[in-house]
């Protein structure tokens, strides 16, 4: 069996990445990485699995109002999850069915923890408003990873209409316009994605941040951080539109109005 080095585990990194992963999980997952694949024949599905299983436990403990002990649960479930992914790309072992696994897996352990989370606070309190918070958590992970893909097929299909009209199949590439460039080649020299928050960081808040602060916490937190994924999506929907339009703009239209014709 080959040895893997830590660097052959940093190798697997994603060039970006959400800045929850970069600096509270990827040091641990890289050196647990490292141990698996050097050590055992754990397979990344086994891995994928296991988070699942373990991610479940989680929605178990928030049911109880375990809420410390759901926390550190969520917490290894997704670290579980990491690891999986760097197995395979550095083994090589990746499948279509992986992905779909490890897509699917994240679907329901967040589902049952919101469940879970609601569950256990409202048996405690009788205050309806924790269900009404659980089921507002489970819409808006589907949202965005339902809402992720389809915006990826738009994109996809807008270049590949451009393509077929443009002469000789060379498509006019609009340059992008980043807000503060300094400030995201600095995010991009520590592999941090320039967002403030994503689904990676509400699943955070919610289950591992709010549980462990405290109940009193879980309300404001939670609404606090689905308040920031809905901006955050409603910004990149409009930035898509933006893209559709002027992907739909002749070349001439826009030459026309660049010179002020």
């Amino acid at each position: 069996m080959r040895r893997y080095s830590i660097a052959d585990v940093r190798s697997t990194l994603k060039n970006r990445d959400s800045w929850w992963t970069v600096y509270f999980v990827d040091p641990l997952a890289c050196p647990l990485t490292k141990l698996i694949a050097n050590r055992t024949r754990i397979t990344p599905n086994a891995l994928t699995v296991t988070s699942l299983v373990i991610g479940l436990g989680s929605a178990v403990s928030f049911a109880v109002n375990q809420l410390a002990v759901g926390a550190l649960l969520f917490y290894v479930s997704f670290l579980v999850d990491c690891v999986d992914g760097k197995i395979a790309r550095l083994k090589g072992t990746g499948s279509p069915f992986g992905l779909w696994l490890d897509y699917v897996g994240d679907r329901i352990r967040v589902v049952f923890c919101a469940a879970g989370l609601a569950y256990g606070q409202y048996v405690l309190t009788g205050d309806v408003v924790y269900i009404v918070l659980g089921a507002v958590l489970a819409v808006l992970d589907l949202f965005r990873y339902v809402n992720a893909p389809q915006m990826k097929r738009v994109r996809e299909a807008v270049h590949l209409n451009a393509e077929a009209a443009a002469p000789g199949g060379q498509v006019e590439r609009v340059p992008s316009k980043r807000l503060m460039p300094r400030v995201n080649r600095l995010l991009a020299r520590h592999r941090v994605r320039s967002h403030l928050i994503s689904g990676i960081e509400f699943h955070a808040a919610v289950f591992v941040v709010a549980p462990l602060i405290g109940a009193a916490a879980l309300l404001p937190v939670s609404t606090g951080a689905s308040l920031l994924l809905l901006a955050n999506e409603v910004f990149i929907v409009y930035r898509m539109w933006l893209f559709t339009r002027r992907a739909a703009t002749p070349r001439e239209s826009r030459e026309h109005a660049l010179i002020g014709g």
